[in-house]
Parts: C-alpha cells; structure tokens; sequence
C-alpha cells in the first residue's frame, strides 16, 4: 500500500518539537503530551511519536506505542485455537492517539494510525507481538479504530485488538 503524498512527518518525539500549543481537545491527551510523553519516551515505557510539518517543530499530533500482553482468553476462540497455548500472548499497545483540533476532518488521525500499526508491524521482525491493541476513550474513538477493522476484546469495554496478520494485509 503506497503512501500518500503529504507536507507533515512523523518522528520520534524530541526536546526540539514544540508541544505547548497542542490542543486536541482532550485535556487528559494534551497534558500527556506537554507534561508526561517525554518522560515516559526517555524511561523507556512508551515511545512517542509526533506529527509534525516542516520545517516548524510544532506538534500537530502525536501517538505511543509500547510492549504488552493479552490474556489469551480475551481475544476471540476462532483467533485463540490457531495460537500456541500460552495463557498470555505479546501485543503492541497503542496506547494514546491524538490529532491538533485545527487539522479535524483532514486525514491526520488515519496518517497517524497507519504510521502507529506499520512501526508495529516493522517491529515484530525483532520483538513478537500478534495484534496491535487500543484503548479507546469515547464512542467516536472506538468507531474511528473499527473503521480500521479494531474488533472488541472479550470482557473489556472499548478495548479493540487488530490481528498483526491483518496488519501485514494492510501494507501488502
């Protein structure tokens, strides 16, 4: 799948990205970025990865990836029959997906996700993880990862998984 021609880029979050005028109209996701995203990035706990056009280091989204795990009994039985026996299996954790207020309805939220599940899929040629998993944080969250084919982790509410195989389709 090609990518599409676009002005921003996204990389790893650094000192030099400007985040204090990010407003993605969630408080809870604008102060992550301006207070915690960092931190947690330099303790090796979340990667960070922001959106940006150039040549202004202001953050016009941003989201985190990090190391998880599912119980085996929460992803669905078809899913869970074709896999080892192990009462957990490795994941990615997206864990935070946000987009400025001033590019809503302009495609960043979808850029920002397909760069999130392709630096997941790179990433399992040196660290397994069978499905991309999300927590969404309202209605429109978890219709905007459904539209992407997220489905519902058994016993959790608004918590969506996507197969890695489904992501490798994806970028075939």
């Amino acid at each position: 799948m090609g990518t599409p021609a676009t002005p921003f880029r996204i990389e790893p979050l650094t000192k030099a990205h400007r985040r204090e005028g990010f407003s993605c109209g969630a408080a809870p996701l604008d102060r992550y970025l301006q207070v915690q995203a960092r931190q947690d990035a330099e303790k090796r706990v979340a990667a960070a990865f922001v959106l940006i056009e150039p040549p202004a280091n202001q953050v016009l989204g941003y989201y985190t990836l990090s190391s998880s795990s599912i119980d085996v009994g929460q992803i669905p039985a078809d899913l869970a029959k074709r896999l080892p026996k192990y009462p957990s299996l490795p994941v990615t954790l997206l864990g935070r997906l946000a987009r400025d207020v001033s590019l809503k309805g302009k495609g960043a939220g979808d850029l920002l996700l397909m760069d999130a599940l392709a630096r997941a899929l790179q990433a399992t040629q040196s660290i397994a993880s069978m499905a991309v998993v999300v927590d969404a944080k309202d209605d429109a969250a978890e219709a905007f990862y459904r539209d992407f084919g997220f489905t519902v982790v058994q016993d959790k509410p608004r918590r969506l998984f996507l197969p890695m195989a489904v992501v490798a389709e994806l970028f075939q």
